[in-house]
Formats: structure tokens, sequence, C-alpha cells
């Protein structure tokens, strides 16, 4: 089977990686990348140049380069008309979340990828950490989630609010668990290290009756990544950063009810290679990606909504 002709547009911190794996992937074959930074742009040429990742100067040129799935990993404001000129020229497209910055936007590239029965995925990575896809089976009516995201402040993050930098991982996660529409969020956010938001307590009540906690703050002096959810008979606790769970269920079958700790096996696997290896794959098989562009548009929608509730207690 021929080999997919991929692309990058944007190598900075996430991007540089995203670059190393479309080098390594069995069925990747580079076609080059877009960086408008001449330093970073070197860097990637002379590691990965040889395998054919060169650098292109335009998303035109990339496309006249060949690429027919290409991630975009530059910044968030540039998301929409990178992607859009991506789709518009034939290509499947990864993007990193938040997709855009705008439902309108994200509502365009939505479409477009429709109308052209195109691949787009959202770049939500904790969907291919290997720890909640082993626990994803054995979900069935979620109860109550608690969830703490705890960064170190890192200044290259402050274009965004914390609420989109890193909260947006758990709000992506807790859709996809529950399944169920939101109908009503209290949240509250200040900004303590730059004029966004950098520490945020959000309480969501999903239809249904489930509720979720959450916590995101990028001030913290240690790195956290806790995500824990309950449904009837069964506790989860999930370490998206150390890749392990802790599962109990109560045992109703040998004697009196009582709980007992559930092994669960966790896979070895690096998030970000799985992420881009699902995207090819849904690229080789015209498949659905596994977080869509609706995916992505919902996080987008509650996290925005998440502002704009903060916005009001101001």
């Amino acid at each position: 089977m021929a080999k997919i002709r991929t692309g990058i547009v944007g190598c900075g911190h996430l991007g540089r990686h995203h670059a190393r794996i479309l080098t390594e992937l069995a069925d990747s074959a580079p076609a080059g990348f877009v960086e408008p930074d001449d330093a970073t742009a070197a860097a990637i040429e002379a590691a990965h140049g040889p395998k054919g990742l060169a650098r292109k100067r335009s998303v035109k040129e990339l496309l006249e380069a060949g690429a027919t799935a290409v991630v975009v990993a530059s910044p968030t404001p540039t998301h929409a008309d990178v992607a859009e000129e991506l789709l518009a020229g034939g290509a499947d497209v990864m993007v990193e979340k938040p997709i855009t910055e705008t439902l309108s936007q994200a509502d365009r590239l939505v479409s477009l990828a429709r109308e052209r029965g195109l691949v787009l995925q959202v770049g939500h990575i904790e969907r291919f950490n290997p720890a909640v896809a082993a626990v994803r089976p054995l979900v069935t009516e979620v109860k109550f989630i608690e969830a703490h995201r705890l960064g170190v402040f890192l200044p290259r993050a402050i274009d965004v609010d914390v609420v989109l930098d890193l909260l947006v991982h758990d709000l992506d996660i807790a859709l996809d668990l529950v399944g169920r529409p939101v109908t009503e969020i209290r949240a509250v956010g200040v900004p303590i290290l730059s004029e966004k938001i950098d520490i945020a307590s959000v309480r969501l009540s999903f239809e249904g009756g489930c509720v979720a906690n959450l916590t995101a703050s990028r001030v913290s002096q240690d790195k956290t990544r806790k995500f824990r959810f309950f449904q009837p008979d069964w506790y989860f606790s999930i370490d998206t950063q150390n890749r392990d769970v802790t599962a109990f269920r109560l045992d109703r079958l040998s004697g009196p009810p009582r709980i007992v700790p559930w092994p669960l096996e966790v896979a070895p696997a690096d998030p970000l290679t799985a992420e881009d290896a699902s995207f090819l794959k849904a690229c080789t098989d015209r498949t659905e990606p596994e977080v869509t562009g609706e995916a992505g548009r919902a996080a987008l929608k509650l996290a925005l909504d998440i502002l704009e509730e903060m916005g009001r207690g101001r």
C-alpha cells in the first residue's frame, strides 16, 4: 500500500514532536513542513530533512509538494485560516486543540471537511493516553467526576486562558465519557501571573444527573494530572501523567457486598504517536477519526461557555 504524503504546519513546542513522529511512522512519507522561524526551521530540517521533511515557505507550497495529510500545530489564532486552506486544497487535516478560536471558525472547518469528504481530526491527545484507553471500554453510566490538572507556569502558553490551554483536555474527556449535554455551569477563574485566567474551578451538571468538579491551574509548583470518576459499582482513578489506572468495584457475588480492587492492564504507548497513527489510519481507511471536528467543536463551545460564566462572576 502506498504511503501517505504527510506534512506539518508549525514546529514549535509540540509541532517538533509531530515532525519527528511523521518521519518514524511506517505509513508516512513526509512531504515537508512550514515554520516561519528560521532557527526552528533549520533545526527541524537538520534533524529530519534527510527523511524527506524539507522546509516549505507556505501552505500552498506544501500542498504543491504533494502533502495530503497535514498536522496543524501552529498557534491557535492561525488554526482556522491554515486548516481551511489545507482542506480547500484537498488535504486531510489534524488540527491541534483547541480546534479554533471561535465557534463560527470551527463550524466552517467542520462543514468544509464534510462537503469534501475529508478527515478533520482534533488533537485532544488524552483520548490516546493508554490509561484513558484502558478504562474507556468499562464506562457505562458516569455519575460523578473529579479532575485536577495542575502545571507550572510557562510563558509560551499565556496566549490563551488556562481553560483553553489545560482544562479543555478534561472537558473533552468528560464530554466523551458522559455522552450527554451539559445543563449547568458554575465557574470561577482568576489571573495570577498573566492577564489571562491562570486558575479555574468549574462545576458542571449534565443531563441525566452526572456532576463534574474540574480544577485547572498553571501556577502550581508540581505537575498533576488526575481524573477520577464514579459509576454504579465502580470507581476509577486515572493518572494521565504516569499513565496508570486504579480501579475498584463492588463485588456482590462472593458473600456480603465488598469493595475489591480490579486489575486493569495499561498497554505502554506514547499518546502523541498513537494520535498521529490514528489520524493516518483514518486517512487511509477513509473513516471517522477518533476525535472528530464536531467533538473538537463541542469541547471549544464548553470552554467558551465556561469563560463566559467566569466573566459574569467578575
